[in-house]
């Protein structure tokens, strides 16, 4: 257990079970300009981890967390989006009759019920405060999840049901934190650590995007949120924070003097699908964790990592990977 000097260590104040999580909010409106070209046609939710949608994962996340009813807030351009929640009968129909039964299954067996999907247009990008608080209408007076597509989680127990369970005894506010370079900070919200109880962190506040040496610490909040319904009145009257746009972090820290607020420590690896070199590191991991990929993948990974250690035959050329073995044996990371 950990604690700020003057504080004592203490358990976490349990209280009675709460209500329900059964609503999630994903906001995928944003405009994926670090991906461009890549996103100038397609939405950056619909790029590819392996062979699923950033979004599908999320998906699954929230369907495995028990979340009944998903809620997308979108913008222009996004249509792809809402096609992949559908059914694609004639495709399934002619995988069927191909025999093909595993790959019709995959188009369909994560989707949810019919009548539980939504979506909502957001007018103009004015930070994520503000993409949630366009969804106001769809959650009513119940506590919801929200989930960033972009911050994939590579976990045994999916990160927002060990979420769900946690916020079962602590109620309030609940953010998904993860430790990270102090000189990162600035990319972040940051909460303020009271005390650490296991996964547990009580806080006593949240700051969006501090310079290294005002942080208040160096646990991050990433894209998983459980969060009371009164945040949208703190929305409602929100000004622009942290580059010009509605900080759902400072709504959040408004709500301490009524509700609790708690990081949590997920047990997971996040990877960070809106930087080019996260997204390409999801995708080694993801294909590493699968069995059909595992051996392949690996030896794909040595292959080039043994060629980029090799020095260039000449300046400002790259060496080409050498052949797989001709025997086709894996190699194994």
């Amino acid at each position: 257990m950990l604690a700020k000097p003057g504080f004592r260590l203490l358990a976490p104040r349990l209280k009675p079970a709460q209500q329900k999580v059964r609503k999630a909010i994903f906001p995928v409106g944003g405009l994926g300009t670090r991906f461009l070209p890549a996103t100038k046609a397609v939405p950056k939710e619909m790029l590819p981890v392996v062979d699923k949608p950033l979004i599908q994962y999320a998906v699954e996340e929230a369907r495995a967390a028990g979340i009944e009813e998903f809620i997308f807030v979108t913008s222009r351009g996004k249509d792809a989006i809402e096609d992949h929640l559908d059914h694609l009968q004639g495709l399934e129909s002619t995988l069927l009759s191909r025999g093909r039964k595993d790959e019709a299954a995959s188009l369909n067996t994560w989707l949810p019920e019919p009548g539980k999907v939504t979506f909502l247009r957001q007018p103009e990008p004015r930070g994520l405060g503000h993409a949630v608080w366009c969804a106001r209408s769809q959650i009513g007076n119940e506590p919801f999840a929200v989930l960033l597509p972009d911050d994939l989680i590579l976990a045994v127990t999916p990160c927002l049901r060990q979420m769900i369970r946690a916020h079962a005894q602590v109620g309030g506010n609940l953010l998904a934190v993860m430790p990270v370079p102090r000189a990162h900070v600035s990319r972040y919200g940051v909460i303020d650590l009271v005390m650490q109880h296991g996964r547990l962190i009580e806080a006593s506040g949240v700051v969006e995007k501090p310079a290294p040496e005002r942080a208040p610490s160096a646990l991050a909040v990433i894209g998983r949120y459980i969060l009371q319904p009164d945040i949208f009145r703190h929305l409602e009257e929100a000004e622009p924070g942290a580059g010009g746009e509605i900080q759902l972090t400072d709504a959040i820290a408004r709500m301490i003097s009524d509700h609790a607020l708690h990081g949590y420590r997920f047990d997971g690896r996040r990877f960070d699908c809106g930087d080019k070199l996260g997204f390409l590191e999801a995708n080694l991991a993801f294909a590493l964790g699968r069995a059909d990929l595992a051996d392949g993948a690996a030896e794909i990974i040595q292959r080039y990592a043994h060629s980029h250690a090799e020095p260039a035959a000449e300046t400002g050329t790259v060496s080409s990977p050498p052949p797989a073995p001709a025997n086709g044996a894996a190699i194994r990371a």
